[in-house]
């Protein structure tokens, strides 16, 4: 540990998550060309071959040219992901909540045997569940 000094333990770190970073913003590069729609196959293709063969060069040039899109992408899918979750939500909670006519009918037949509504009761609230 003494051939090792603290400042050189500090840069290997700091080099090390720079690398890292790296990677992440290569794999979030590919993620974003291959989840555009607008981007034909023979571009994504020679965007591929450009980031596999000159990846530092690669990831800076598609950040300058589509950089910004990037951000507008990813707002617009997490959007759109978070209005079927709402869509999804709202349905199976209304489908929760709604009882089919079959059980409306048979609550009240149960209530009209139990005596809780007259005959004429139920024909009025058979016809509104009919209806």
């Amino acid at each position: 540990m003494d051939d090792y000094p603290l400042l050189n333990i500090f840069l290997t770190t700091m080099w090390f998550f720079i690398w890292v970073l790296w990677i992440m913003l290569l794999f979030r590069v590919f993620a974003d060309l291959f989840r555009d729609d607008s981007v034909s196959g023979w571009g994504k293709a020679g965007w591929s071959i450009f980031l596999i063969l000159l990846p530092f060069l690669g990831v800076f040039v598609y950040l300058i040219a589509r950089g910004k899109g990037m951000g507008m992408r990813e707002t617009a899918r997490v959007q759109q992901a978070e209005s079927e979750f709402r869509g999804y939500v709202q349905e199976a909670a209304g489908e929760a909540k709604k009882p089919s006519t079959a059980q409306e009918l048979a609550h009240l037949a149960e209530l009209r045997r139990s005596g809780d509504i007259s005959e004429e009761e139920y024909q009025r609230a058979k016809a509104l569940v009919l209806s």
